[in-house]
């Protein structure tokens, strides 16, 4: 088992489960997720963080922005400025049979979150 965790987040790959091998957690939660599922959130959440890093530069420190991006059954949030930003993920259900789930991450929790997740999928590849 591959386990990380900090203040307000938690990750863990367990390749010995068959289905659900990856678990995230935050303040009082922790859901598992899919090798597929757990893809998407990092895939959607470096896409957050590019989004941000482009405005980055254009931003007054005290400035708060927002930035959204949806792709196929999950919606992804990064709010917050320059300097500590907040992350939300919300996975609709595809089907009647499959569940769905709303995880956040208050800062500083979502950028180690987000760069642990990073991590633990490039060293799966």
């Amino acid at each position: 088992m591959v386990q990380n965790e900090g203040p307000g987040w938690r990750i863990a790959r367990d390749p010995s489960k068959k289905i659900f091998q990856v678990l995230l957690g935050g303040d009082g939660w922790a859901i598992e997720l899919t090798q597929e599922e757990f893809g998407m959130f990092v895939e959607l959440g470096g896409d957050l963080l590019t989004e941000f890093l482009l405005r980055e530069d254009q931003m007054m420190p005290e400035e708060i922005i927002s930035i959204e991006i949806e792709r196929q059954n999950l919606w992804g949030c990064l709010e917050g400025k320059v300097s500590e930003w907040s992350m939300r993920f919300v996975l609709q259900p595809a089907n009647q049979s499959s569940r769905g789930l709303e995880v956040s991450w208050s800062p500083p929790a979502a950028k180690a979150i987000l760069l642990a997740m990073r991590t633990m999928w490039d060293s799966w590849q």
